[in-house]
């Protein structure tokens, strides 16, 4: 069949003539269509009936409704806190068509965070950086500069600076020698100002906002680096099928083996809702557990599970104690899968099934070379602070989780949390040493312009981290590197982060439905009886 023939010009229509396609029915070519800006006043429009349908270019839209800048008056004035712009430096672009006002006093305390090295250094020198282009793009302080100056076309406000002094008498006296207190003054001030907008101020710092509230000041948090804003909705990974699935399901299923695993593809209702490498299980009459592969409407592909609770599948001597550890193992031994997230309470098991995988993969089946374990070294009570040594020897009382795993996976298959067991003396000194020469140990502090070949990447107490470290930590991974994420998200000890915002859940909220990742959350712990009790009622 011939091509048409191309446009000359971007925008150009075809005519049916130059797409026609040789069929049994001749078709009558139509006359190429005159702009109607060049179209003849006498000429008259055929009605719509009698056009003949002709083939147009498709145009590229950008998804979503292009917002317009809106008046003054109604855009709301955003009063940020230092705080906000230290924990996301790109703050100042996220209010979208609203207005944003930075008092004197938060500029100040910019500059005295600038120096160092942390990521709230970082931040800080990346406003400046930000003010200062501004500045430079526009000129004028008085009458706000735009925020889309430097090529962020989604915040349609403006920027102000303080640039006089802003006088007011709060409800209740406030010494003002407090950065705080001097911006809860300013934010009155402003609502007597702009008496007719609404003037909100953005602080990470809740007493601060308690503080605002107090005064009759409106205030709310940073919103945007939250993921989700209720944690019970992040997704878990597994999703227990209804008892009459099989029955709306049951018509028409394809079965087919490949590889040692057997593929169903079903049909119904509920397979719209299913995600990618989501697990799904169904204990009833015919019991299913399963993994879905692919989701096209209303039908998928499930492919069966490996039962790593059986003992001639065990992974270096650990069998799997529960359904969400089957789940977790299936994932951590699928060499598709490059990334995996494991959420659990302490005693789930996350970090003994990541290790005992990382170890079977590097020693026996040598599909990667070495294991790499990093964690955020945050304190739960006070600092100790600087230790002695290298790298690893600085990081290894942050690794005692590490050496914890280690003991339990040398007492042997079969042996590894029997009662008892911990008198069983490990003999093998050589083993012992090849095994703690293929893990090493790195701080987050070197991981910037890394890359990981052919490493097995653990990522522990990842809940602490801000989704811009995550995004760092997984942007290293190379050729042939699997990554896997451990945390408990309601044991976050980073200032200013929450269950919402964490860098963990970021991760598996972003990473959901991709066909080389996976996630489970643990639910049962399998510490001790007594790890157990203490979980439930303390």
């Amino acid at each position: 069949m011939p091509l048409p023939k191309l446009p000359t010009r971007m925008g150009t229509v075809l005519s049916t003539a130059d797409v026609a396609v040789e069929a049994d029915v001749a078709t009558v070519p139509a006359p190429v269509e005159v702009p109607a800006a060049r179209q003849p006043a006498e000429t008259k429009a055929t009605p719509p009936a009698a056009q003949p349908k002709e083939p147009r270019l498709a145009v590229v839209k950008p998804k979503g409704a292009k917002k317009t800048r809106l008046p003054t008056a109604r855009r709301k004035l955003f009063v940020l806190d230092t705080n906000v712009l230290l924990h996301d430096s790109n703050s100042l672009f996220k209010f979208e068509e609203h207005d944003i006002f930075l008092p004197m006093i938060v500029l100040e305390e910019l500059d005295h965070q600038k120096k160092g090295m942390s990521e709230v250094s970082r931040n800080a020198r990346q406003v400046s950086r930000f003010l200062d282009g501004l500045v430079g793009a526009t000129g004028d302080l008085a009458q706000g500069m735009a925020l889309d100056a430097l090529g962020n076309q989604e915040a349609l406000g403006s920027l102000y600076f303080q640039t006089s002094a802003l006088s007011s008498e709060l409800p209740i006296e406030l010494p003002m020698g407090k950065a705080d207190n001097v911006i809860l003054h300013v934010v009155h001030a402003l609502q007597a100002v702009y008496a007719k907008r609404q003037v909100i101020l953005v602080s990470k710092d809740i007493n601060m906002r308690l503080k605002a509230l107090s005064l009759g000041l409106e205030a709310e948090d940073y919103y945007n680096d939250h993921v989700l804003d209720d944690s019970d909705l992040l997704y878990d990974g597994v999703m227990p099928l209804p008892e009459n699935f099989w029955t709306k399901h049951g018509k028409d299923v394809e079965s087919w083996q490949q590889g040692g695993t057997t593929y169903y593809r079903v049909k119904g209702p509920l397979c719209a809702e299913f995600i990618v490498n989501e697990f799904v299980y169904f204990e009833g009459e015919l019991p299913l557990y399963a993994q879905v592969k692919e989701v096209s409407g209303k039908s998928a592909v499930l492919a069966t599970l490996r039962d790593y609770s059986h003992g001639k599948n065990n992974v270096w001597g650990i069998t799997a104690r529960n359904r969400e550890q089957n789940f977790a193992l299936n994932l951590l031994m699928n060499p598709d899968c490059d990334f995996v997230s494991l959420l659990g309470q302490a005693g789930t098991g996350k970090t003994l099934l990541a290790l005992a995988a990382g170890l079977t993969q590097t020693l026996e089946t040598k599909r990667y070379n070495e294991i790499i374990i990093t964690r955020a070294t945050v304190p739960v009570g006070d600092d100790i602070g600087f230790l002695p040594g290298t790298e690893e020897e600085k990081m290894l009382p942050w690794m005692g989780a590490l050496e914890d795993n280690l003991e339990v996976l040398h007492l042997g298959p079969g042996n590894e949390m029997s009662p008892g067991g911990g008198g069983q003396e490990w003999t093998k000194n050589s083993t012992m040493e090849l095994i703690r020469s293929r893990i090493k140990v790195k701080s987050l502090s070197f991981m910037r312009g890394r890359t990981f070949l052919n490493k097995f990447l653990i990522i522990d107490e990842a809940q602490n981290l801000t989704p811009k470290q995550m995004k760092t930590l997984v942007t290293r991974a190379g050729p042939g590197t699997k990554i896997v994420c451990l945390g408990n998200i309601a044991q976050i000890d980073t200032p200013y982060l929450t269950e919402g915002s964490s860098g963990l859940t970021y991760v598996v909220d972003r990473f959901k439905g991709w066909p080389h990742a996976g996630h489970i959350t643990l639910q049962r712990g399998e510490r001790s009886r007594l790890a157990d009790y203490a979980s439930e009622t303390l």
